[in-house]
């Protein structure tokens, strides 16, 4: 088992933790912000270094947490230098980096951490911190209902994060992640099945990440944080909320052995996703859009983790963070790209027989690659239900009427390329897991299965009774946000700031 610190490791969370104090004394904007932006570029420097530092150890690193590092890092380095161009005449700037700092170090020592309850403790404190930077525009409204929703969901998620942790401390004699994972594989090895002390754990677990990550019904407060600032969202949408996706990946023991965990996952990730897109389609604001496109990103990785498609989940993890912070960072280039989108000529929409042909040639490229790799690689088992996922997904976008030629080319690259990032993550992880029992799998691919042929009607039937009956739904969330809203806000109201124009219309 590789060992829970790479090398290098604990200096990480410090390089953003040590210029909180200049920043906190230094007078002005220009002051307080250069040890932030140092700061970027040692975390990244950093990260490197233990890489090379890495090559020349005899035991083996902890990779996963060398991957997450340097995801971290880069990330951190790119918001804080947008947000110092962002926030430049605003007023609140040294709160800001202050409370930024915090919460990358915390992020930070998440991903670097051996120790279960550091883990933890940071984790909650990453949200603590984070909620700072949610609730920047103090006198928005909307701002601080939203961030006091997360508030209250992410306390839920402590409490199950700390219940989580006594049993398996209790179960693995220890709080070191490198034990406790070895007794789960002790269990495993010996043929029967987790104590109830690890069941419950997974439970648990499960439970946390579902809460932190913004699942349904839970998941409003994602979508209602868009008035924090536009590097905030990044920051969310890129690195704070897919912390979730992290930890599954690092108790992949536990959850490949505990079968309601990952029926859990499978169900709410799973519905989530598929919900969570279908809302998506009726959405016109950018930012709106891409809140919910982390919302359904979440699902699918949770639904992947649930499958036991681990190497999937790291690739999915990785990618979206990437992805998703450039969206956010280049929100305000949209009208412009809009713009030159509109002067291009537009390829065609799939109709419903398009994607019908689409997801039948997807399956038989399927089964000629399945050929191909037992013939080339007889000693390496294809990922099917990886490449299964990977193809409904990539189907209609590759393959659009008249490029049929173009897109099968591109739909045979993508999904090469993605057997060799596929590789890649199971090096990084280096386990061999079992995947999840053949009822969540099929469950999950019916899921999936019916979002593409539920979309693809509603695209080739825009104003079909269908249409007309799903968009006023859609449109409103399912009304699922709102109970939770009436429910957190009659257990703990928030203290709202008045607005500007009723405070005018009290002295008028």
């Amino acid at each position: 088992m590789s060992s829970p610190l790479f090398p290098l490791a604990p200096l990480l969370p410090w390089v953003y933790a040590l210029p909180l104090l200049p920043a906190a004394f230094l007078a002005s904007p220009g002051q307080f912000w250069r040890p932030a932006r140092v700061a970027g570029y040692l975390g990244v420097l950093l990260v490197l270094a233990a890489w090379l530092q890495a090559v020349f150890e005899t035991q083996h690193p902890d990779r996963l947490g060398l991957a997450m590092a340097g995801l971290v890092s880069l990330l951190a380095l790119v918001i804080i230098e947008y947000s110092q161009r962002y926030l430049e005449g605003e007023p609140g700037q040294r709160r800001y980096v202050l409370a930024l700092l915090a919460t990358l170090a915390a992020v930070a020592t998440v991903v670097t951490s051996g120790n279960l309850l550091l883990l933890a403790g940071a984790w909650i404190l990453s949200s603590l911190c984070l909620h700072q930077l949610l609730t920047f525009y103090r006198e928005r409204p909307q701002a601080v209902v939203a961030a006091h929703k997360k508030f209250i969901a992410s306390r839920l998620a402590d409490v199950s994060l700390l219940l989580a942790i006594l049993l398996l401390v209790q179960a693995g004699g220890s709080s070191q992640l490198s034990l406790i994972l070895a007794a789960v594989e002790a269990q495993v090895q010996a043929g029967g099945p987790l104590g109830w002390e690890l069941q419950g754990a997974a439970l648990l677990l499960a439970l946390t990440v579902i809460l932190k990550s913004a699942q349904l019904p839970v998941h409003g407060w994602l979508i209602q944080v868009m008035e924090a600032p536009t590097p905030v969202s990044a920051l969310l949408h890129a690195g704070v909320v897919n912390l979730g996706g992290f930890v599954l990946l690092r108790f992949a023991p536990l959850f490949s052995a505990a079968v309601p965990a990952q029926s859990l996952l499978v169900v709410v990730g799973g519905l989530t996703a598929v919900l969570a897109a279908l809302v998506m389609m009726t959405r016109i604001s950018i930012k709106v859009r891409l809140a919910w496109s982390t919302c359904a990103q979440m699902g699918l990785m949770l639904l992947e983790c649930g499958l036991g498609l681990y190497e999937v989940a790291l690739v999915h993890l990785l990618a979206h963070s990437l992805y998703k912070a450039h969206a956010f960072l280049a929100a305000g280039e949209t009208v412009a790209h809009a713009r030159q989108q509109a002067l291009q000529p537009q390829a065609p929409a799939l109709d419903l027989a398009g994607l019908l042909r689409a997801l039948l040639v997807a399956a038989l490229m399927l089964i000629l690659l399945q050929g191909l790799w037992a013939w080339l690689l007889p000693g390496h088992e294809l990922p099917l239900v990886a490449l299964t996922l990977l193809a409904i997904g990539l189907a209609p976008w590759c393959l659009r009427r008249g490029q049929w030629a173009h897109g099968l080319l591109m739909f045979g690259l993508l999904l090469g390329a993605y057997l060799l990032w596929h590789q890649a993550a199971g090096w990084i992880l280096d386990q061999h897991l079992a995947e999840a029992p053949l009822p969540l799998a099929l469950l999950a691919m019916g899921l999936l299965v019916g979002l593409y042929l539920l979309q693809g009607l509603l695209l080739a039937r825009p104003r079909g009774a269908l249409a007309q009956r799903l968009y006023p739904l859609a449109f409103a969330g399912f009304y699922l946000d709102e109970h939770f809203t009436r429910l957190t806000f009659r257990l703990w109201p928030a203290h709202a700031p008045q607005p500007l124009s009723a405070t005018l219309g009290d002295h008028s």
